[in-house]
């Protein structure tokens, strides 16, 4: 796992607890539910969205399935892994996002974008190599 050293460690870890609170905010949870589903005490959590604590990759694991975004995302946004090595994916940001569906919606529209990402990767396909016709004839 490749580790970063930020000279500015302080703004990283306020860009990951606002990103934290922004999450638990769209998903409709407040900071007591989030700490009871987590295992994490209501205090520590403040502390994280405030910038105040750094969290332990544990506890980013349990925010992350908590919260349902990719533990790497939130890995990436407090340092522990480098951005270039892991870009956000911008689907399931853009997905995560939207108010405009529910949070077993976006879930849902993430599994599915992950799966056709995985099975062309299975495939050994890029996804330029898809053909046209495979979409347009559906309806003859």
């Amino acid at each position: 796992m490749a580790r970063i050293k930020s000279p500015n460690l302080g703004e990283q870890l306020g860009s990951l607890g606002e990103f934290i609170a922004a999450q638990r905010k769209a998903a409709e949870l407040s900071l007591r539910q989030l700490a009871e589903q987590t295992g994490v005490s209501n205090p520590y959590l403040s502390q994280i969205e405030r910038g105040l604590r750094k969290p332990s990759a544990e506890v980013l694991q349990q925010l992350s399935r908590a919260l349902r975004v990719s533990a790497e995302t939130l890995y990436v946004k407090a340092g522990i892994l480098d951005p270039k090595d892991h870009p956000a994916t911008t689907v399931e940001t853009a997905v995560l996002s939207d108010v405009a569906i529910t949070e077993r919606q976006k879930r849902v529209l993430i599994d599915v974008y992950q799966s056709f990402v995985k099975e062309n990767e299975k495939d050994g396909k890029p996804p330029e190599a898809t053909t046209t016709n495979e979409t347009t004839n559906e309806g003859e």
